[in-house]
């Protein structure tokens, strides 16, 4: 696979996008880059508090534009936010720049991954595994739509996970190689 290519993570909270962009980065020589903490770094504050001010709307207008930068960079693994995919135009830059893999993990696997972490304002309900199960199926079918590889992440280990990505990148890159 080309350095120059890009290799663009999608999938819900708790998917593991940071997790296995950050070691996929390190296996192919390429630069991990975390769209959540880029926004951070570009705003000067966390997530929860542009949620907190503006509301998700506000928030996502922030992610398509600092997305719209992200995805012009040349040789990046990057792990994009769970609600990235809501916007047409970050579906279809994500698939014109790059090779998008769809981190799949069931809504149980997720809710076992983020029940404990205070930092997903979507979880902030009532029920948040009922909110999870919601987002999964409202988002699902646009991660599908975007994905140029849909990569099942239950019960695999980062490294058993990283070597099957590995394999399906290739396989994918030597059928399409524009990349």
């Amino acid at each position: 696979m080309d350095k120059s290519c890009n290799i663009f993570l999608v999938g819900l909270m708790g998917a593991g996008k940071t997790t296995i962009g950050r070691l996929l980065a390190r296996h192919r020589h390429l630069e991990f880059v975390d769209s959540d903490q880029e926004i951070e770094a570009h705003t000067g504050v966390r997530i929860s508090t542009i949620f907190e001010l503006e509301g998700e709307s506000g928030f996502r207008a922030r992610e398509e534009a600092i997305l719209g930068e992200l995805v012009q960079r040349r040789g990046i693994v990057l792990a994009t936010g769970g609600g990235a995919i809501l916007s047409p135009l970050t579906r279809q830059r994500l698939r014109q720049q790059g090779v998008v893999v769809y981190l799949r993990g069931s809504v149980d696997q997720l809710w076992h991954r983020t029940r404990h972490d205070r930092h997903r304002p979507l979880l902030k309900t009532e029920d948040p595994k009922a909110r999870l199960q919601e987002l999964f199926e409202i988002r699902d079918p646009l991660y599908r739509e975007t994905a140029h590889l849909i990569v099942d992440t239950a019960q695999q280990s980062p490294q058993r996970l990283i070597c099957q990505l590995e394999l399906e990148l290739d396989a994918h890159v030597l059928a399409h190689p524009s990349c």
